[in-house]
This record gives structure tokens, C-alpha cells and sequence, in this order.
């Protein structure tokens, strides 16, 4: 049986010999005039037309005179019809192949072809070939299928080829992103790029990634969150802005989160919690409309979601009242022992570093598992949000809203807190916090009470990631995104092929 090596070792050979024909078998110019797609999507206007198309080999069969190879763009496949007396003989100067060099093309092969539009007697729409190029020579064979999820994600550009669903999975994440910015865009929202790297991570609950900058000598982190910058820039006079792009957070790989992913985040001067949820309705509406074309939507584990008509309103679920009515547990007084209780009798780990925070939120997220949604996540304690208004009636709850479908917070959004002593002190209680042995809470930002202290107007703040995107995709964080992490390792036939690289 042959292996991978056999058949590059053949692959090679032929590129030799196209060499030493003259073919340059890597040129830089290609000269493309139609889309496979749009050839068979308009057959009957474009009937008879001249076309150069290209795309990879996808086929190729000869019998005598006739060959017929199929080539894949982006939009589609085609078939090149060559017909020998037709089709030109070699010209290496140009890198056109003729009949006799066939057997030189491999399937994975780039090509380039130039012909009649037309229909061949089996019906099938074909570009009758005058002139065929090579483009690129491929030296390893496409596989036919792919199903071995590690060889796919170290090998997504395979993956890609092989699995059409792949390929389409991240053209609608294209569109996502796209339906993103220009829904902010139409209601006016600036984009404004920020740093990625912090002299402080700030902005979630987060451990961060720490690198060092050499100019200055200094320790940064990764971004956990663009929350903080972008609010100051509600500080510098902008009255709406956002920001499109990556974050990181250093925890474990799951279902629903990745250390690297990408993420978007809002802030809205003179607006507040209410404004926010009308605006978030509008919005992931908008998303689901420009990206899938529907607003109903059966997740990975059967759970089914409507986002419903426009005007309509999405029900809103108490944090408070979930923890009361469902684990009998009063977020405000019942003692922490209690709570680690409840978490035993359901089956949740009770670590020795658990606070207050950490033990309630591990219970509603219990409950959340529940839920299909949408609906908002509402009376969020000002003890475990730290950058919230709290509400004019209860001090105690924040005007945070969270958008909860399919059994996960989805985004987190809040009334913005912009009196910088209340926000100072909030900051040293999670220092605190910190200082414990909690690694994910928030660390003191003095830069930014000093910002606050220049004066933020009221404002609304809403942030969410691509978790959206998979859960409406229905696949796992590592399945919704191109190029997922994973333990560096070389396969031992490219060790074979470059004994160069051992050890490095």
C-alpha cells in the first residue's frame, strides 16, 4: 500500500520533469475571468462566451482524445472539457500544457483554463478548453474525506477542502462579524481600535496572559476585555463606540470557551440599562437575519430558539429570586456554609478558595442549564459586579442585564458606573478579593479612577464574544473557529521528509 511519502515522492518527480520541460510550475499571474459559480448559476446568458476559469483539481479522467477534468473555486466546481485537436500543445514559456502532459497534473493541482462556454452531450456545463496553465503544483494528495477531529484541527486548511460544511461554517462566522459592525455602524456607533496589551487587565473576571514589552522593561497582559479603554473614551467626549477583535483569557479549553477568541463590546453615552436591552433585541435579530436568514434556531442538544418579531420583548428572570425559589438560598444573608451546602446536594465542586461570589454564581449556573431563552438575566447583587450602577430603589442590585439563551450567558451589559470613589472602593474590594487567592477577580486600576474623576457621562455597556456565533452554529468553541490551539507537535512523516527540523 502506498504511503504519503510514495505518493509525494511521484509528485516530485513530476515537477521535475515540468521543469525541465520549461514550466515554471509556481507562476505569479494568473488571468481569471469567470467564477465556476457564476458560469453554472447563468448558463443560458453565458452560453458561447469565452472564459478563463481556475481552481483546483478536484478530477481528472482521459480517454484518448478526451479528458475531462473538474476544477473548485470558491463558488463552485466546473467541468474543463479538452477534446486533443482542440486544445494547445505545450508552450512552456506561457506554462501552458498540452494533451501529452496530462499525466504530469495531479488532483490538488492549481490550473488555469481558457475556452467556449458550453453544454457537452451528457448535458453537463463544461468550458470546451483551448489553452490549459499550471498554476500551482500540489506535492501531497487531497484526501477524499477527513473525519479524524485532531487531523482536522491541526490540519484545517485540509478540513476545509474536504468538509464543505467547514468551509461554509466560516463564511457565515464572516458574515457575523460583518452583520455585527454594520448594525453599530447604522445606529451611529464609531469603531475605535484599542491596545491589546494592558498594563492592567481589567473589564471581566479573568486570569490573564502576561508577556513582557523589552522597550520598556515592563510586564504587560493580554487584554481580558476592551470594557475599560473603550469607557475611556466615553471620557474623551465620544458618545458611541465600539471595538471588533481578539481577547484572552488564560483558562482551560471547553465547549463554550477558548482562551483566544474573538469578541466585540459597546458603550453608549446618555443610555442606559433599558435603552441597552431594546438595542440588544434589535441587534442579535439583525445578527441572525444577515448571517442565517431566520430568527428560530435547534441548538447542538435539541434546545430550540426564537428571537421572535421585532418589537417584541424578551422576559426577564431575577437573579435574585432564581436562587431563592430554586436552592433556598438568600444571596444577601444566608451564610456562606449554607450556600456550600446546596452546592454539595447538587452535585458542585466546593473549592477551599470559593467566596461568596464564586459559590452563588456556581448555583445559577446550575439553573441556567435550564433555560432555552432568550430572556434577560436581571437583579445581579452590586457585590458581584463591580462596574454597574446599582438600582435607584435597591442599592444592593446592579442595572445589569445579561442575554441568556440555550442554557448560557450569551452577553453581559450594564447601566456603567462613573463615580469614581464608589468605583474606587469596588476596586479595592476586589483587590481583596484577589489578594485571597481569587485569580480571576478584578485587579485595582487606579488609571482608571483617575479617568473617572475627569468626569464619564451616564452610559450603557454591552459585551459579547463568538460564543453566539457557535452556539447558533451549534458546535463547540474549537469547531467555530478557524485555527484552534492545540499542543504543538510535528508528524513524524514531515520529520521523515525534513530531518533538518528534529529537534528544533
Amino acid at each position: 500500500m502506498a504511503t504519503l511519502q510514495d505518493y509525494r515522492d511521484e509528485r516530485l518527480r513530476k515537477l521535475a520533469e515540468l521543469k525541465e520541460l520549461g514550466i515554471n510550475p509556481y507562476p505569479a499571474k494568473s488571468y481569471r475571468t469567470h467564477m465556476a459559480g457564476e458560469i453554472t448559476s447563468n448558463f443560458d446568458e453565458r452560453e458561447g462566451d469565452m472564459a478563463v476559469v481556475a481552481g483546483r483539481v478536484i478530477g481528472i479522467r482521459k480517454f484518448g482524445k478526451l479528458a475531462f477534468i473538474v476544477v473548485k473555486d470558491n463558488t463552485g466546481s466546473i467541468q474543463l472539457f479538452l477534446h486533443a485537436p482542440d486544445v494547445a500543445e505545450l508552450q512552456p514559456e506561457q506554462g501552458i500544457v498540452g494533451m501529452k502532459q496530462l499525466p504530469l497534473l495531479d488532483t490538488g493541482d492549481f490550473v488555469e483554463a481558457t475556452g467556449e462556454i458550453v453544454r457537452t452531450k451528457t448535458g453537463e456545463i463544461s468550458v470546451a478548453v483551448k489553452s490549459l496553465r499550471l498554476l500551482t503544483k500540489a506535492l501531497r494528495p487531497m484526501p477524499t474525506e477527513l473525519t479524524n477531529k485532531e487531523e482536522r484541527f491541526r490540519r484545517r486548511y485540509v478540513d476545509m477542502n474536504v468538509n464543505q460544511d467547514v468551509h461554509d461554517r466560516f463564511v457565515r462566522r464572516s458574515k457575523f462579524w460583518q452583520a455585527t459592525r454594520e448594525f453599530m455602524n447604522e445606529q451611529g456607533f464609531l469603531e475605535i481600535n484599542i491596545p491589546v496589551l494592558e498594563t492592567t487587565a481589567g473589564g471581566a473576571d479573568a486570569n490573564p496572559f502576561v508577556t513582557h514589552m523589552d522597550a520598556l522593561d515592563q510586564d504587560f497582559y493580554l487584554r481580558i476585555s476592551h470594557e475599560l479603554p473603550l469607557k475611556r473614551l466615553l471620557v474623551a467626549g465620544y458618545e458611541k463606540v465600539y471595538d471588533i477583535g481578539a481577547r484572552f483569557r488564560n483558562e482551560n479549553y471547553s465547549d463554550e470557551h477558548l482562551p483566544e477568541h474573538v469578541a466585540m463590546e459597546w458603550y453608549w453615552a446618555y443610555a442606559d440599562w433599558e435603552k441597552g436591552m431594546e438595542l440588544t433585541e434589535q441587534m442579535i435579530r439583525f445578527i441572525a437575519d444577515q448571517t442565517w436568514g431566520t430568527r428560530q434556531f435547534t441548538l447542538s442538544d435539541g434546545t430550540t430558539v426564537d428571537f421572535g418579531a421585532d418589537g417584541e420583548h424578551f422576559p426577564r428572570i431575577s437573579f435574585v429570586e432564581v436562587l431563592r425559589d430554586h436552592f433556598q438560598i438568600d444571596v444577601f444573608t444566608s451564610p456562606i456554609e449554607d450556600i456550600a451546602t446546596k452546592l454539595k446536594e447538587h452535585g458542585l465542586e466546593v473549592e477551599k478558595q470559593d467566596n461568596r461570589q464564586r459559590s452563588l454564581d456556581k448555583l445559577w449556573k446550575k439553573f441556567r442549564k435550564t433555560l432555552s431563552g432568550p430572556a434577560f438575566l436581571v437583579d445581579m447583587p452590586t457585590f458581584m459586579q463591580p462596574l454597574a450602577k446599582t438600582q435607584p430603589d435597591n442599592p444592593e442590585l446592579t442595572e445589569q442585564f445579561n442575554l441568556v439563551f440555550g442554557g448560557s450567558e450569551m452577553c453581559k451589559a450594564f447601566s456603567e458606573l462613573n463615580d469614581p470613589i464608589d468605583q474606587y472602593n469596588r476596586f479595592l474590594e476586589q483587590q481583596q478579593m484577589r489578594d485571597s487567592g481569587d485569580e480571576e477577580a478584578q485587579m485595582m486600576d487606579i488609571d482608571y479612577v483617575e479617568a473617572l474623576e475627569y468626569a464619564m457621562p451616564p452610559a450603557c455597556g454591552l459585551g459579547f464574544s463568538e460564543r453566539v456565533f457557535w452556539s447558533l452554529e451549534g458546535v463547540t468553541a474549537r469547531e467555530g473557529v478557524p485555527f484552534p490551539q492545540l499542543r504543538s507537535e510535528i508528524d513524524p512523516t514531515t520529520l521523515d521528509i525534513y530531518p533538518e527540523i528534529a529537534g528544533k
